[in-house]
């Protein structure tokens, strides 16, 4: 089976790679990218692990094929942070301890940017309704949204990093 080239900005870099016609942009990033901070949960769109952002929108990469990334702007878990510089987001995950064994943290931290790049000012209720698709089990909830408010807060100017 011939193989797909596929240019694509990732991470802000001009990216090519090649893929087989099947192969999920998650399949893409991991295997032919060695991009491995997003990871599959589910394979079906459910649990969020593997969220990425595809020209400004959130989007499961299990359930996108790497050669429908022809053209696109995709911005991974190793995307959000600014060379050594922490995004706001992930500075705050920290500071609330919003994480537990990490499998699903990527999805999650993508999904809030993802969020707050649209809205730099979400209610709480907006928060959660925006992050009900990642599935997580560790800390629960409530400190993930608490460090979400906290990094738009920061990112209104409203807060110290």
């Amino acid at each position: 089976m011939s193989k797909h080239h596929v240019t694509a900005t990732i991470n802000g870099d001009a990216t090519e790679f090649l893929c087989e016609a099947q192969q999920t942009l998650l399949d893409c990033l991991r295997d032919e990218l060695h991009l491995t901070g997003s990871k599959e949960g589910c394979g079906s769109g459910d649990c969020g692990a593997c969220s990425v952002i595809v020209d400004g929108t959130l989007m499961c990469s299990c359930l996108m094929l790497g050669v429908e990334a022809e053209g696109h702007s995709i911005t991974t878990i190793e995307g959000v942070a600014n060379g050594d510089t922490l995004h706001p987001v992930q500075q705050k995950f920290l500071e609330h301890a919003a994480l537990q064994c990490g499998f699903c943290t990527p999805g999650l931290i993508v999904a809030a940017k993802a969020l707050l790049d649209e809205n730099l000012n979400p209610t709480e209720e907006e928060a959660r309704y925006w992050l009900a698709v990642n599935l997580f089990r560790g800390t629960g909830y409530d400190k993930v949204i608490r460090a979400v408010m906290d990094a738009a807060s920061v990112m209104r100017g409203e807060a110290s990093a």
